[in-house]
């Protein structure tokens, strides 16, 4: 489904034998904490904990009979343990183990991710010092506007990533959570503190209050942001699409030597890319809808969350990793093209400056919807004639009675628009 690539740290989180080492840590620990309370002697935990270990393959072949995965675990781990296995998952249920492993592997790949945003991070804050004062048209509704700078666009990319950051930080404190209370969240055979003592040794917070299972709005809002994350590259990955269009081609994603295009057209470098974190940003909405729609369960616990969980959370996880890496490499490369920058500045033949003679207009006493009209008609005669707008504003007669020569070549000036840029720069942190 998802490209391999030279990660192996995020895939490995959800292989079946961390999950299963994970699960056999929680039942360990649990029984550390029952003998602290004397309900397990100490000299069968020592043995447990020399004698334990468990088979795949083995777990697999039971889990056909007893269509139920933890039960296969314990019967498989018990079979190496020997007599004392009667200890083995003593006073928990299933999902007390598999939410507190769901805990510890969440909050695994959220480091990951954490990781992965403050590299691109370093890698936005490089590019936009780099582009700072490179001059490029700013666009609303993909038409021309006023100029701004292709460094102040990424900056903006890294103040979204800096809170994007923060997200992620939220969202691992809030899925780094376990619980040990049994079948229906009232520790009705095992104590409190066992729960306190093994959340703490797994670096996670005991849930306040559970039913079977640790409530999924948790889980739900670590979905939705991911998804917020994943939106994000590919709010930045269409900007670099846009740009990289033949009539625009003011930036573009690195091509390869040797990398293809078209099967059909050699001359082809398209935003592969790009579009490919595009797509997967849908993959990252459309399973934190699912997320949600598993927040509604039957009374304490039913398991139509869990088939789903298996695909959302892998998938999720894996594919953000995959794009925040992808989404460095695009930016390490990015070609960047000034000088296409500025020829489309210069396309419109001064068109973008129209809103500063609006506002000269206005300083010398136009009313604002008359000078907004002499300026439109200005315009739209450089529009349909293609004669540079400062021309049709000095053979308007209108305007050439109140703007001279003199005021217009100093409306006309690019550096107006970039003279707060450092006070922008300033703000973000750059």
């Amino acid at each position: 489904m998802i490209e391999r690539y030279s990660l192996p740290k995020m895939n490995n989180i959800w292989q079946e034998e961390f999950k299963f080492k994970t699960m056999l840590a929680i039942e360990i620990l649990s029984l550390e904490a029952l003998a602290k309370q004397k309900k397990v002697p100490p000299a069968a935990v020592r043995r447990i904990k020399q004698k334990a270990r468990f088979n795949l393959a083995q777990i697999k072949k039971i889990e056909e009979k007893t269509q139920h995965d933890v039960v296969a675990f314990v019967s498989n781990v018990s079979q190496y343990i020997g007599k004392d296995a009667q200890y083995l998952h003593l006073g928990l249920t299933s999902s007390d183990v598999l939410d507190t492993t769901l805990g510890v592997q969440l909050q695994a790949a959220a480091d990951i991710l954490v990781d992965d945003v403050n590299r691109l991070l370093k890698v936005l804050a490089k590019k936009a010092l780099n582009y700072k004062d490179t001059a490029c048209i700013g666009r609303t509704h993909g038409v021309h506007a006023e100029p701004t700078t292709f460094g102040l666009k990424l900056a903006l990319w890294y103040d979204e990533m800096q809170r994007n950051l923060e997200r992620l930080r939220l969202a691992k404190e809030e899925v780094s959570v376990g619980k040990l209370s049994g079948a229906v969240g009232t520790y009705s055979n095992i104590d409190p503190q066992v729960e306190t003592y093994v959340c703490k040794k797994l670096g996670l917070k005991p849930a306040k209050i559970s039913t079977q299972i640790i409530q999924r709005d948790i889980y739900a809002v670590f979905m939705a942001r991911l998804a917020i994350i994943g939106s994000s590259l590919e709010k930045f990955a269409t900007e670099i699409r846009h740009l990289q269009r033949t009539e625009v081609l003011e930036a573009e994603e690195p091509f390869g030597k040797g990398q293809k295009g078209s099967s059909a057209m050699p001359h082809k470098r398209n935003p592969v890319i790009c579009e490919r974190i595009c797509g997967l940003a849908r993959l990252l909405r459309g399973n934190s809808v699912a997320a949600m729609e598993n927040i509604a369960l039957w009374h304490e616990r039913d398991i139509s969350h869990s088939s789903v969980e298996r695909i959302i959370m892998p998938d999720s996880t894996l594919a953000l990793d995959y794009m925040l890496n992808k989404f460095i490499q695009v930016m390490e490369g990015l070609n960047v093209y000034p000088e296409h920058m500025m020829a489309n500045i210069i396309k419109t033949r001064g068109l973008i400056f129209s809103q500063r003679v609006l506002l000269a207009l206005m300083d010398k006493g136009l009313a604002r919807p008359k000078a907004y009209d002499l300026v439109q008609r200005c315009a739209m005669y450089t529009w349909k004639e293609g004669v540079d707008f400062r021309d049709s504003l000095l053979l308007d007669t209108k305007v050439a009675e109140i703007l001279s020569e003199k005021e217009l070549d100093n409306i006309f000036d690019l550096n107006y628009y970039l003279r707060n840029v450092n006070k922008i720069f300033k703000r973000v942190g750059l």
